[in-house]
Order: C-alpha cells, then structure tokens, then sequence
C-alpha cells in the first residue's frame, strides 16, 4: 500500500514551496509517488493499492492506477495514524500481511520492500522501516493492527519511531527493523536527492 496525497499546488510538500515554489513542489511530489508506486509493483509481493487523500478523483490518481495497474482507495477522515490503521486493517481483513509506504523516499527499492515481507513472514508482528528523521518509511503488520499502536504519537516530529517502539514493548509485540532510510521533506533534502539523480543519471537509465 502507497500514502499519497493529491499534487495540489500549495496543498503538498508545503515545506519546500519556500525553496521550489507551489507548482515545483506539487511536481516533485507527484514524480515522487510514481517513482514509489513503480517501485511496490516492482517488488512482486502482490496486489497493489494507492491509499488516497482527499479523494480517489483526482486525475493524477486515475493516471496512475491506469499506468500501473492499482487499486484506488480513500484514506478517510482522521490524523495520520487512523487513516495508516485504516489501510492496515483492510489489508489484514483480507487474510494477508499489509505493507504500507509514503510516498516521498527516494531510496525505496523493491529489495527493501521484499525484506520486509520476509520479516512478516519470519513471524514478526510488526516491521518498520525507520527514517533518519525520527519517523518511519515503512510499516508492515503480520497479525491483526491494534489502534494503540497509533493513538496519541506526534506524527511528523523526531519521537515517532521512539514512542513506536515504546508501544510496540507495551503491546509485547515482536517486531523487527530494517536499514534506516531518508525522506523528501525538508529544504536541505533536496540538495540530497539532486545528488542522488545526478549519480542515478552518470550510471544510465537503468540505475536505481
């Protein structure tokens, strides 16, 4: 499962509208989730969806569900962690584990992604994938999601994977982690992810 937003201007990646402007964040943002969604569908572990805010009509999302053969689904109502638990538990109902994923880490590779199916299948409750910012690129639950896993975290401060995992003890849960990632989100992460394109670039198309 992908987390994306609409690539409306001015309403996405609003951090870095000082530095790239309304218009060049929404792209970068939608270049973004393409380059995730080509990833997941990449990995071949299954049925993909694109988890949609604030609704699945946006164009950009009946594109991208055309180009890579998705499902749509809406995130509904709530902060993040209901709307993440919300995904979670719809994948889980259907009797197989659930991988969720932002849209905005450019590093994500199928490979990542097919590890954190082996740690599910490994008999973890739970996998994450954390983020140098303090937060997490991925979570995967192998066993029914239970909402205090997302009640009351500070999403999108340095303390989320910290109070994560201090809920994850609480619920005596086994979890694994693997390597720590980088996300899109502040001005000094895009000096990162021109570095990284100018290298993806120097060694040919067919470059991570």
């Amino acid at each position: 499962m992908v987390f994306a937003k609409a690539p409306t201007p001015g309403r996405v990646k609003t951090r870095l509208v000082p530095a790239l402007g309304e218009c060049a964040a929404a792209e970068l943002h939608r270049q973004l989730a393409e380059r995730t969604l080509f990833t997941a569908v990449s990995a071949g572990l299954g049925p993909v969806e694109l988890w949609c805010t604030p609704e699945t009509d946006d164009a950009f999302f009946a594109t991208c569900a055309s180009k890579y053969g998705i499902s749509l689904c809406a995130q509904g109502e709530g902060d993040l962690g209901i709307r993440m638990a919300r995904a979670l538990e719809h994948a889980l109902a259907g009797g197989s584990a659930g991988i969720l994923v932002g849209s905005d880490c450019p590093v994500l590779t199928a490979q990542y992604l097919r590890e954190a199916a082996a740690g599910l299948a490994a008999g973890n409750d739970a996998v994450f994938g954390p983020a140098e910012d303090g937060g997490y690129v991925l979570i995967g639950l192998g066993r029914k999601s239970s909402a205090q896993l997302f009640e009351n975290i500070a999403w999108g401060t340095a303390t989320v994977m910290r109070e994560t995992r201090a809920r994850l003890a609480q619920l005596d849960w086994r979890w694994s982690e693997l390597a720590t990632l980088w996300d899109v989100d502040r001005t000094e992460d895009l000096l990162r992810l021109r570095r990284l394109r100018g290298e993806c670039s120097a060694h040919g198309p067919n470059s991570p």
